[in-house]
């Protein structure tokens, strides 16, 4: 979503100022295009320079600069955004926004502009809580602009509290989001992911190499399209998206007991987990010791999650239900197999034994099927890339359906 999109950056006169470099990288990164718009006080904590070698064009600093201003640069800036990101927004700042001071570059396009305005605040915590900085927060966030709250750490005068400038991260994926159309709002979407792992004594489990960055990829962008997500993981040290509801689990019982108690208020359910399909009859107290060379570890059958809800769901249309089958061969028929066998509305089916594709992998390479035996093919994309595909299915469904139930 951020392809040649048009980003305006406004760093003020904070130590976070810095960070604007690295806030730079990643959106180019992204492909999109940054104009970097900077008051006289945050050059005095990072140069032009740097920022402009890192977005690749002009930084504007001075409203009186007769080159960039010869077409009244200002207001070709404001026009030209497709969102505004204010990183860092200092409470100087913050007041002139509320007060609707124009009085250099920076302020006089915030006044121009009709994007959306993303504010990141940075700054001590005692400035943050003031009561008339939280005064001029709100007076913005009732003229429609959005706040990413600060986090909480070391500031720079050496105290601690809340007036970090938010994650690179979470200002990045908020930017994002701000950019994608809400195309899922008012929807509840339940995304399993990760492994699961099944204890045999208190020290040693049987598992599988599932990172979950599937299962976390379509979490995100169903967050971006401003579903109510939820997302259920088993053990993975990935970070926790953005605004996403995370019910953490260990064993394959423990992710039955959560998915089967919230699936019948979802409007779709997408199990991207590597569900164990066994686990040990017996769980040991204590560490087992190694008298002998040989361990027999009797197995029980784990629940298939995904078809238990199948078969509740009956005939009903809700919750879309939409599942994936990691294989080494056969993929498609295995895949065709567990489609009906379980009663989904769709499956994603990849081959573990591909380059690109599988467990730990940044990339995926998938077959999506239906139940009419349709199959789409997708090359070789990021994990974020299939998800998006994934996520375009299940609004299809949701849409269909929608329109079956109106009267």
């Amino acid at each position: 979503m951020l392809i040649g999109r048009s980003v305006l950056l406004g760093v003020s006169g904070g130590i976070a100022a810095y960070k604007a470099a690295e806030i730079i990288r990643c959106l180019v990164k992204l492909e999109a295009a940054v104009q970097v718009v900077m008051t006289e006080n945050a050059t005095r904590f990072i140069t032009p320079l740097t920022l402009q070698a890192l977005s690749g064009q002009p930084v504007c600093t001075n409203l009186f600069d007769l080159d960039i201003e010869s077409k009244i640069g200002h207001i070709q800036a404001a026009r030209a955004a497709h969102l505004v990101v204010l990183a860092p927004a200092t409470a100087n700042l913050i007041a002139k926004m509320a007060a609707g001071i124009a009085d250099d570059y920076l302020t006089t396009v915030l006044l121009a502009t009709t994007a959306p305005v993303l504010i990141c605040p940075a700054m001590n915590t005692r400035m943050y809580e003031n009561p008339v900085t939280r005064r001029n927060l709100d007076s913005l966030r009732a003229l429609g602009h959005h706040v990413l709250e600060p986090a909480e750490g070391s500031l720079a005068c050496g105290e601690e509290g809340q007036g970090r400038l938010a994650d690179t991260e979470d200002i990045v994926e908020t930017a994002h989001r701000l950019l994608t159309p809400p195309t899922l709002k008012g929807r509840r979407v339940l995304v399993s992911a990760g492994p699961t792992w099944e204890p045999f004594d208190p020290v040693r489990f049987i598992g599988n190499p599932s990172t979950g960055k599937m299962g976390y990829a379509l979490a995100t962008v169903a967050a971006r399209r401003s579903a109510e997500v939820c997302l259920v993981s088993g053990p993975s040290s990935l970070p926790e998206p953005l605004g996403v509801d995370v019910r953490r689990v260990v064993t394959a019982l423990q992710m039955r007991d959560v998915i089967c108690e919230m699936a019948p208020r979802m409007d779709a359910v997408i199990m991207a987990a590597a569900v164990s399909d066994y686990r040990p009859a017996d769980v040991a107290p204590q560490k087992l010791k190694k008298f002998t060379d040989d361990l027999t570890v009797p197995l029980a059958r784990n629940p298939d999650i995904l078809a238990d809800l199948g078969r509740s769901r009956g005939d009903s249309p809700y919750p879309v239900l939409a599942g994936f089958a990691a294989e080494t061969e056969n993929i498609v028929d295995n895949a065709k197999e567990k489609l009906e066998y379980k009663n989904l509305d769709f499956i994603v089916a990849n081959n573990l034994t591909q380059a690109g594709s599988g467990f730990g992998c940044d990339t995926n390479q998938v077959k999506i099927i239906d139940r009419k035996g349709r199959i789409t093919e997708l090359p070789c994309l990021t994990k974020e890339a299939v998800a998006e595909f994934v996520l375009d299915r299940i609004e299809r469904f949701i849409r269909k359906r929608a329109e079956h139930e109106r009267p």
